[in-house]
């Protein structure tokens, strides 16, 4: 975790703060590296609510709701799963927000279809709000977990209208 990605994340901390907003996030290939990161700035508990690491499928159905037919018929690493997860964590928490990932951070596990790198970010505000973005980052694992940190604070930005 770099000074800049924490630096990021106050900021985002403070614009939440002003809005009166407070965070969920549901990590699946960061492994918890969002929340990590805003909590790393001292008084963010006014902020976070709650993180879900739900790495494996089944605690994608059993922790967030996501059906087990939208894993299976997309697979784990797509914009359906992506969205149900934001969805989930805002059902399960008391955030205004959330944050979700799903992707592939390699080095392996990647396939034609599916590469290394590809990501799936998703944000799903209280409001009815909900938004899902296809990346493909370059690089190794930590890398493309880095840049699925900063893609979710941009699209958090987004949404809470900076």
């Amino acid at each position: 975790m770099t000074p800049s990605l924490v630096e990021e994340a106050a900021s985002l901390l403070a614009l939440c703060r002003g809005r009166g907003w407070q965070l969920a996030t549901a990590e699946s290939c960061t492994g918890g590296l969002i929340a990590a990161t805003l909590t790393a700035v001292a008084g963010s508990s006014d902020v976070v609510d709650r993180g879900f690491v739900t790495y494996s499928n089944a605690a994608k159905t059993e922790m967030l709701g996501v059906p087990a037919e939208v894993i299976a018929a997309h697979g784990a690493v797509s914009e359906p799963v992506a969205a149900a997860m934001a969805a989930g964590a805002l059902a399960r928490s008391t955030a205004t927000a959330a944050l979700a990932c799903t992707g592939i951070a390699g080095p392996g596990g990647g396939t034609a279809e599916k590469p290394v790198g590809l990501v799936y970010v998703a944000c799903a505000v209280s409001d009815g709000r909900a938004q899902v973005e296809r990346h493909i980052f370059p690089g190794d694992r930590e890398s493309v977990r880095v840049a699925t940190v900063q893609a979710a604070f941009r699209m958090l930005q987004k949404a809470a209208g900076s």
